[in-house]
């Protein structure tokens, strides 16, 4: 049966209509409306800002520290080095920022199965800067009531000095966090000359602008709209919740009804649940939603919920918990603490707590395991073979990199043929801190030696001391290759 014509076309009867009617009802997208979240103290507003504190001064103060004589952590991306501390990755080592991207997977996996949205909550860098731009708001404009009254009064000189008082701090903040990232690339030091003298390169000056404006609009004006609308995570993180894993939550059975009353009421003898309907649940929630309503992809897990409840059920002289972590069985089951628990470190948990810490050892000893210089052999290509002297001579090219600070002499030495000899270097050889270089090596051997055709050999690399002596026992690596015998 097909539709009635009048019935199929909404959209264009809706754009026909003359000017002057509702716009809101046409609309395709909600129109926003500002969130003004008040501030809240409490267990959990301490643990945000614990490591709101935490992080900052961890990417605030790590460029600037010392090691080596050299910036502690730089990513030199022109000579293609990481100095994390004492150790330097080269691009060989890009297996190690796979680990890393395992090891945040899993730990993603791992926190959000036992209690939901904990990096959102409490370490995401978009909640940690809303966090410090709606401080900085708070200090300037004073907190909700008075920042909606601001907003909603008359343009005066008042309501523009803070304005633009608020908004130069942003500004500056902004500008320091852009300034700190590229300090990560360009070592920090060298970057405040340059910024001072305005003599930064393209593009420092882009990515320290791109990064402050960036940071200005997420946390300054946009805030909870990344959150719902731009951040992947929202969208997904509930395939990774179950019945078992700790979310915060509204206790109906002991909520319902809500209604207003006052301290001395007996408000079970007029038929009332605990929540006296005060919405500060509401207030205080930085994306604006109602826990009441039950769970929601909005909700980012910061607790300030919990944290606004305790204290008005404080006042009221009620028990704490009515909203609270906890699970849907154990909410359901009326569980206790520790029944609770033991479903929360369920079989899935300890698979992946076992993965991630045997990922994390493994990456550590491998880390402490490894041989501080690299080799890249490259055969000669213009020459397979050629005669010397009345010998067989192949040609090669090592690049050899002394992945440590610390200057070393290698020898090199070649097996795998009887009668090999090595010519061309210099033994030993003298590689520089953090350095490589490229060796042309020689090898020769009795045309009697070996049949035509292929034959395997392996160049040994070794540490030695300033005359040439070996040094196994400092370390040896060891490359296979190939001798063509025409």
């Amino acid at each position: 049966m097909s539709t009635p014509p009048n019935k199929v076309i909404p959209l264009i009867q809706a754009a026909a209509e003359p000017p002057g009617q509702d716009d809101a009802d046409q609309s395709l997208y909600e129109v926003r409306k500002k969130i003004y979240p008040r501030a809240v103290h409490g267990w959990f507003a301490g643990w945000r800002w614990a490591l709101v504190w935490a992080t900052q001064l961890v990417y605030y103060v790590t460029p600037w520290l010392t090691w080596n004589e050299r910036q502690a952590v730089l990513f030199d991306l022109g000579t293609r080095k990481f100095y994390i501390f004492g150790v330097v990755f080269w691009p060989q080592d890009f297996i190690y920022l796979t680990i890393l991207l395992l090891i945040s997977a899993y730990s993603l996996f791992l926190f959000t199965a036992v209690a939901g949205r904990l990096w959102c909550g409490y370490a995401c860098p978009q909640t940690v800067y809303t966090e410090i731009f709606l401080w900085i708001e708070r200090k300037i404009e004073g907190d909700r009531v008075a920042r909606m009254k601001l907003d909603e009064g008359p343009l005066t000189a008042r309501k523009v000095g803070l304005k633009a008082a608020k908004h130069g701090v942003w500004v500056a903040v902004s500008l320091w966090t852009g300034f700190t990232l590229v300090g990560y690339f360009t070592p920090i030091h060298e970057l405040g000359g340059l910024v001072i003298k305005l003599g930064t390169g393209p593009w420092e000056t882009f990515w320290i602008l791109f990064y402050a404006f960036a940071t200005y609009g997420n946390a300054g004006w946009m805030r909870e709209q990344v959150c719902k609308y731009m951040c992947p995570y929202a969208r997904f993180q509930g395939a990774m919740f179950d019945k078992d894993t700790l979310v915060i939550t509204y206790d109906e059975e002991r909520g319902e009804p809500r209604g207003a009353r006052g301290k001395k009421v007996d408000y079970k003898a007029k038929g009332l649940g605990a929540c006296v309907d005060c919405e500060i649940c509401v207030q205080v929630c930085p994306t604006g939603i109602d826990i009441r309503k039950g769970q929601q992809y909005e909700c980012i897990g910061c607790a300030a919920c919990i944290d606004g409840c305790d204290q008005v059920m404080d006042k009221m002289g009620y028990a704490r918990g009515l909203i609270r972590y906890a699970t849907d069985n154990s909410v359901k089951g009326h569980f206790g603490w520790q029944e609770m628990m033991k479903r929360v470190f369920r079989p899935r948990v300890l698979v992946y707590t076992a993965v991630l810490w045997i990922i994390i050892i493994a990456t550590l000893v491998s880390l402490w395991m490894r041989v501080p210089v690299k080799v890249d052999v490259v055969r000669d290509r213009a020459i397979l073979a050629r005669e010397v002297e009345g010998q067989i001579e192949n040609v090669y090219r090592l690049q050899v990199m002394n992945t440590e600070e610390v200057a070393r002499h290698f020898t090199v030495t070649a097996s795998g043929i009887q009668g090999i000899g090595i010519a061309g270097i210099e033994q030993p050889t003298a590689i520089g801190p953090a350095a490589s270089k490229w060796l042309t090596v020689r090898l020769r051997i009795p045309p009697e030696a070996v049949k035509k055709g292929t034959h395997r050999i392996e160049f040994h690399i070794t540490a030695s001391d300033a005359g040439g002596q070996p040094r196994p026992d400092v370390f040896s690596l060891h490359e296979k290759s190939v001798f063509y015998r025409p």
